[in-house]
C-alpha cells in the first residue's frame, strides 16, 4: 500500500549546470500535476509530464519545483549598442558648457546611463539540460516512492487497528441481537401482567416472533463481516487499493444504518453510533490510500 504524501528532493551537476528537482505529492481523486520552475526551462514540461505518467504514480496532486544554476561563460551574451551609444555621445557634446561644474563620467557610467548595454541569459541547450532534468527527477522519485511506501506502512497499520476496532463492535452486535426479542418478550409479558390480561401464549408467541422477524439483522451482519474481511485482505496485499477500500467503506456504512434503523434496541443503537464513528476515521484515512 502507498500514500498519497511524498517527498522527494534531489539534484545533479555537470559542466557548468546545476539543476535541483522537488517533487511533493498530496492526495487527490486522480493523478494531478503542476509544474513550477524558470521560463527558459519550460520545454522541460512535457517530458517531465510523460516520465511521472510512465511511472508509479497513479494519483495524487503532484507538485514539481525546478531551480536551475548555470556557471558556464557561455550562460550570458553580453550586447553594446554601438549606435546608441555614439548617440549618447554627441548628446554629451552638445551638453558640454552645461555640464563643465560636474566630473567626467566614467565608461561606465555611460553605458549604464546610456542604457546600451544589456546583458541577456543564453539560450540553453535543451539536450544537455534535459539530460541533467532527467537524471535529477528519477532520484527525486525514488526517494518520493519510497517515503510514500513508509508512509503507507503506517496507513495500513492505522486502517488496521480501526478495522479491528470495527470488527469488535459488529460482534457486539450480533452478541446483542438475540436477546433484542427475549427482551421484547419480557416486556409485553410484564405489561399484559401490569393490565391483568390473560393473553394466550399462541398469540404472544406469534407477537414475538413477528418482531423478531422485523428486527433481525442477520443478513447485515453477514454481509458486514464480508466487508470487513475484503477490506482486511485488501489492505494487507493490495498495491492500488484505495478506490476499492473506499467502495468497502460505502457498503460498511449502508450496512451499520440498515442495522440501526432495524434492531429497535439501545444498546445496540450505541454501538451503530460507535461503529459509524470508526468507519468514518477509516474513510478520512483511505482518502489518502493510493
Amino acid at each position: 500500500m502507498q500514500s498519497m504524501t511524498g517527498y522527494g528532493r534531489a539534484r545533479a551537476c555537470r559542466d557548468g549546470r546545476e539543476i535541483t528537482i522537488e517533487l511533493k505529492t498530496v492526495n487527490h481523486r486522480f493523478l494531478d500535476l503542476s509544474f513550477r520552475m524558470p521560463k527558459n526551462l519550460t520545454f522541460l514540461e512535457d517530458m517531465l509530464r510523460e516520465r511521472i505518467n510512465k511511472s508509479a504514480l497513479k494519483r495524487g496532486h503532484v507538485d514539481v519545483f525546478v531551480t536551475y544554476a548555470n556557471t558556464r561563460a557561455d550562460a550570458r551574451e553580453v550586447h553594446v549598442d554601438g549606435v546608441l551609444l555614439e548617440a549618447f555621445g554627441q548628446a554629451l557634446k552638445g551638453a558640454e558648457e552645461a555640464l563643465e561644474p560636474y566630473r567626467r563620467m566614467t565608461a561606465a557610467e555611460a553605458l549604464t546611463l546610456s542604457g546600451a548595454l544589456t546583458i541577456t541569459q543564453a539560450e540553453e541547450d535543451a539536450a544537455a539540460v534535459g539530460e541533467l532534468a532527467a537524471e535529477a527527477f528519477d532520484a527525486a522519485l525514488d526517494k518520493l516512492m519510497d517515503m510514500r511506501l513508509r508512509e503507507g506502512d503506517h496507513l495500513r497499520s492505522d486502517l488496521l487497528a480501526n478495522l479491528e476496532e470495527l470488527s469488535s463492535l459488529r460482534r457486539a452486535v450480533a452478541e446483542r441481537a438475540p436477546e433484542v426479542p427475549r427482551e421484547y418478550r419480557r416486556r409485553l409479558m410484564a405489561r399484559l401482567e401490569e393490565w391483568q390480561v390473560n393473553a394466550d401464549a399462541q398469540r404472544v408467541a406469534q407477537e414475538v416472533a413477528l418482531m423478531a422477524d422485523h428486527c433481525a439483522i442477520d443478513e447485515e451482519l453477514s454481509r458486514l463481516q464480508s466487508h470487513i474481511t475484503q477490506f482486511r485482505g485488501s489492505a494487507e496485499n493490495g498495491t492500488e487499493v484505495g478506490r476499492k477500500l473506499d467502495f468497502l467503506l460505502q457498503e460498511m456504512n449502508r450496512e451499520i444504518n440498515t442495522i440501526g434503523s432495524k434492531a429497535s434496541d439501545g444498546d445496540i443503537a450505541q454501538l451503530v453510533v460507535n461503529a459509524k464513528c470508526v468507519v468514518e476515521k477509516l474513510r478520512e484515512q483511505v482518502q489518502n490510500a493510493v
